[in-house]
C-alpha cells in the first residue's frame, strides 16, 4: 500500500497538522488550504478528497468537513462531472476608492458592454430621500444589464436628478460609463460618497438576467455618489458573486466609522 500511495501522490509534498492543537484538524486543514489557494495554487485543478487524505494523513471525514466550509465561503464549489473546483473571481475591485465598474472590467482587457433595461424619467421616494430632494422630484432612471466579455456581470440601477441630467436620455449606453457621460454633458459627477456591500439572495428577475442558478451567490451594492458633499446619484447594483470580488487594505490602529444606518442595525 505505501508504494501505491507513492505512485499516486508522489508529486504532492506531505503536510503535517498539529494534533496537539485545540483547533480541530478540519479547521487546520481548511486554513492551510485557504493559504495555498490565496498563494495561487490549484489553478489547473483542485486535489481530490482521496489525494488530500493521503497528503495530510487525515480521515476522509476531516477532508470533507474542511472542503464543506470552503464551499460555504464560495472559495470552492462542486460541479457535476468535475468534482471540486476553485471559484476564481474574474474581476477584483479595491474598496475605499471611487471607481467605475466599466473601467474595472476594461482594465483587465475584457470589453464591458451594457443592455439598457429602462431609461426614463420617474419619481422614486427612496432614491429622492437619499438625494435629499422632495419625493415628487423628477429623476432619470438608468437601469442596465452590465456584461463583461458578453456574459452577464451585474444589474445596475442609477437614479439622478432630471433637472441636471436630462441629456443622459439621449446617450447610447452600449459601450460607455455613466461618469464619463456626466462629465461630457457638464453635469455634476460624483467625486466622493459611500458604498454598502451585502451578500444577498437575488430576486427571481435579477437571477434570470444574470443567468444565475437558484442558490448561487450575488452581492448587493448600494452607492450614494456626491459632488462636493451634494448628493447627485443613488445607485443599487446586483453583482454576480462568482465573477467579481472586492478587497480592502487595512492597518492596525486604524479607526472604523460605521454609517448611521449601519449603527442602527439597518
Amino acid at each position: 500500500m505505501p508504494n501505491l500511495w507513492a505512485d499516486m501522490f508522489g508529486s504532492m509534498a506531505h503536510v503535517s497538522l498539529d494534533r496537539s492543537s485545540p483547533l480541530p484538524l478540519w479547521a487546520q486543514l481548511e486554513a492551510d488550504l485557504r493559504a495555498r489557494l490565496e498563494a495561487g495554487e490549484f489553478d489547473d485543478s483542485f486535489p481530490t478528497d482521496l489525494a488530500l487524505t493521503a497528503q495530510y494523513s487525515v480521515s476522509r471525514h476531516t477532508v470533507r468537513e474542511a472542503i464543506r466550509h470552503l464551499n460555504k465561503t464560495g472559495i470552492l464549489k462542486r460541479e457535476r462531472g468535475r468534482g471540486t473546483v476553485v471559484n476564481r473571481a474574474e474581476f477584483e475591485q479595491p474598496m475605499g476608492t471611487l471607481y467605475s465598474l466599466f473601467n474595472s472590467v476594461e482594465s483587465t482587457g475584457v470589453e464591458q458592454t451594457s443592455e439598457v433595461l429602462r431609461l426614463e424619467v420617474v419619481t422614486n421616494g427612496v432614491a429622492a430621500n437619499h438625494l435629499e430632494v422632495p419625493e415628487d422630484t423628477e429623476l432619470v432612471l438608468l437601469e442596465r444589464l452590465r456584461l463583461a466579455g458578453g456574459a452577464p456581470l451585474a444589474v445596475d440601477r442609477a437614479w439622478l436628478i432630471h433637472e441636471h441630467t436630462a441629456g443622459l436620455l439621449d446617450v447610447d449606453w452600449t459601450h460607455t460609463a455613466l461618469y464619463v457621460e456626466l462629465e461630457r454633458l457638464g453635469s455634476p459627477a460624483p467625486n466622493q460618497g459611500w458604498e454598502r456591500l451585502m451578500p444577498i439572495v437575488p430576486t427571481q428577475s435579477d437571477r434570470v438576467l444574470l443567468d444565475l442558478k437558484k442558490g448561487e451567490a450575488a452581492f448587493s451594492l448600494e452607492r450614494l455618489g456626491c459632488n462636493d458633499s451634494t448628493p447627485v446619484e443613488w445607485r443599487t447594483t446586483t453583482i454576480r458573486g462568482d465573477r467579481f470580488r472586492f478587497v480592502s487594505d487595512w492597518s492596525s490602529g486604524a479607526g472604523v466609522n460605521l454609517r448611521p444606518e449601519a449603527q442602527e442595525g439597518r
